[in-house]
C-alpha cells in the first residue's frame, strides 16, 4: 500500500473512531466493496445471459447473477469463481444488519443446498442483480420484497486470499 493510500485509510479510520464524518480528503479512496458496487451498477440494462460474464465484462452480450458478481469484484481486485454456491463460501459471512456496499447477498429455496441466486448489495436493502432469462441487470429492494425476503440465505464480504 502506498504511503498516501495508507495515510488516507488511517485518516478515514480515525475519523470513524472519533464518531465524526470524514473530510473529503479522508473519503477520497473508495473501499473494495464500493468499487464492486459501482462496477455492478455500470452494467444496468445489460441482458441476462445464462453463463454470461467474466472478469473483463459481459460474455455472450450479458451476465448471469454469478457472472455479474464475479465481474464486479474483479474490478476491486478480488477473484471469484463463476458459481453462486462457491461464491457463498468465498469470504466472511456478514449479518444483514452489517451489510455494506459490494457485499454479496444470496438467495435460494433449500437451506440444505447451495444458494441459487446472488446479487451485489448497494445500500438500504437494495441490490443490483441479473435476475433471469428475458430480463436485464437491474436493482431491486430485496429487503422490502416478500419474495426475496423468503429466499434470503445470507451475505458474504469477499476478501483477498
Amino acid at each position: 500500500m502506498s504511503s498516501r493510500k495508507g495515510k488516507a485509510f488511517a485518516d478515514r479510520r480515525q475519523a470513524s473512531l472519533k464518531g465524526r464524518r470524514p473530510s473529503s480528503r479522508e473519503r477520497a479512496l473508495p473501499s473494495r466493496g464500493e468499487i464492486a458496487a459501482a462496477a455492478a451498477l455500470r452494467q444496468l440494462g445489460r441482458p441476462y445471459v445464462w453463463g454470461g460474464g467474466s472478469s473483463t465484462g459481459p460474455t455472450g452480450g450479458g451476465f448471469d447473477c454469478s457472472g455479474l458478481a464475479l465481474h464486479a469484484w474483479s474490478k476491486a481486485g478480488i477473484t471469484l469463481v463463476h458459481y453462486t454456491g462457491t461464491q457463498f463460501r468465498q469470504g466472511r459471512k456478514i449479518p444483514f444488519s452489517r451489510l455494506r456496499p459490494g457485499d454479496l447477498v444470496f438467495f435460494g429455496k433449500d437451506a440444505k443446498k447451495d444458494p441459487t441466486h446472488v446479487g451485489v448489495y448497494l445500500k438500504d436493502g437494495i441490490m443490483v442483480h441479473a435476475p433471469k432469462t428475458g430480463d436485464v441487470v437491474r436493482t431491486v429492494d430485496f429487503a422490502a420484497s416478500p419474495y426475496y425476503r423468503s429466499l434470503y440465505r445470507g451475505a458474504v464480504r469477499p476478501s483477498a486470499g
